[in-house]
């Protein structure tokens, strides 16, 4: 049980003013806070995110297992909305959640930039990113899309896994023109007709597809696996916390691997898609089968892409993405949940 402190840490007074400004959005992103607590303010309150791109997240939050280990500590369980890596990046650092869902290279542009924020699992390795077109717009390759507009969600898997898409088709990013449009209106441009291409996102891609966008480049190895981030004030301060978190997406995992048809209908009712769509998520494109603990296969994926950070100007310099790298894991919260 976490013991209350007298006085409010940095981080929980930000999130105090946060919780007190409106029924609060951070750039759009709805903090749709969830139980008893008041909110991250609060020291005996969770607040933790959920998200479409994360099913393990989901079942978490519609099992109850985390109200029902953490009711006895006296800790009140929140739950927020994530829209996207991006979203839940704002998130932690204005300390309205302890713990968020992100891709890792987002986990990592965090960090770079200053955010006290470490990986502590590993969610899923999923294929949830991709390049899309219209299927009557003559785009075939990548290489296609100089001098047109390609949609794709700044500081996010997508928009990293198109940057890199660009450069293997022998294209600069600055050879497209890049819009940076959150996941839900990139599909939309996409479909008017705004944009030539689109840097999908699951659930959201499969949803397009099953309305007949058509892959324009699939590459597994361009995703950056789906990570669990933590504030480091919460992990010092409240490491029995922590661990019943990590301990609970362990469950998770077991149940979505168990069952996946349950999981496809919480995914297809939770983001308002036809299950269907749902089941191609959950059956093709999540890979839950993986170990949560945060190691070499999850730093060589970043250290490749680090640099891309710096090129594209979301970082100033290579020696904050280094340095970020070196301290971004702290492994042992996912070990003990494993043993």
């Amino acid at each position: 049980m976490r013991t209350p402190s007298p006085q409010p840490t940095r981080r929980r007074f930000t999130a105090a003013l946060l919780a007190a400004a409106l029924p609060l959005t951070l750039s759009g992103c709805l903090l749709q806070g969830e139980g008893s607590g008041g909110g991250g303010n609060d020291a005996d309150t969770l607040s933790i995110d959920y998200a479409t791109y994360n099913p393990l997240s989901l079942v978490l939050r519609r099992q109850g297992w985390l109200e029902q280990e953490l009711k006895d500590d006296g800790v009140d369980v929140r739950w927020v909305f994530s829209a996207g890596s991006n979203k839940a990046n704002e998130l932690l650092r204005a300390g309205a959640v302890d713990v968020g869902s992100t891709a890792g290279v987002a986990a990592l542009l965090n960090r770079a930039n200053g955010a006290p924020t470490k990986v502590v699992a590993i969610a899923n390795r999923p294929e949830w990113a991709a390049l899309m077109a219209k299927p009557d717009s003559g785009i075939t390759e990548v290489s296609q899309l100089r001098g047109r507009s390609l949609a794709a969600t700044r500081g996010t898997d997508p928009y990293f896994f198109a940057v890199q898409a660009i450069e293997q088709a022998g294209l600069s990013p600055s050879d497209v023109e890049i819009q940076n449009l959150q996941h839900a209106d990139g599909r939309n441009a996409l479909e008017n007709g705004s944009v030539a291409a689109w840097a999908g996102l699951d659930p959201i891609m499969a949803g397009a597809q099953h309305d007949g966008a058509a892959f324009l480049h699939r590459d597994l190895e361009l995703n950056t696996f789906s990570v669990v981030q933590a504030d480091e004030d919460f992990l010092e301060q409240e490491p029995e916390t922590a661990q019943t978190v990590l301990d609970a997406y362990e469950r998770a995992r077991a149940w979505v691997l168990d069952h996946p048809e349950e999981t496809a209908q919480i995914l297809a009712e939770d983001a308002g898609i036809d299950i269907e769509v749902a089941r191609t998520v959950i059956r093709e494109r999540t890979n839950a089968d993986v170990s949560p603990v945060p190691g070499d296969d999850l730093r060589d994926v970043l250290a490749r892409t680090g640099p891309i950070l710096v090129d594209t100007g979301d970082v100033d310099y290579q020696h904050q993405v280094d340095a970020a790298l070196d301290t971004l894991f702290d492994p042992r919260f996912a070990e003990e949940a494993t043993r």
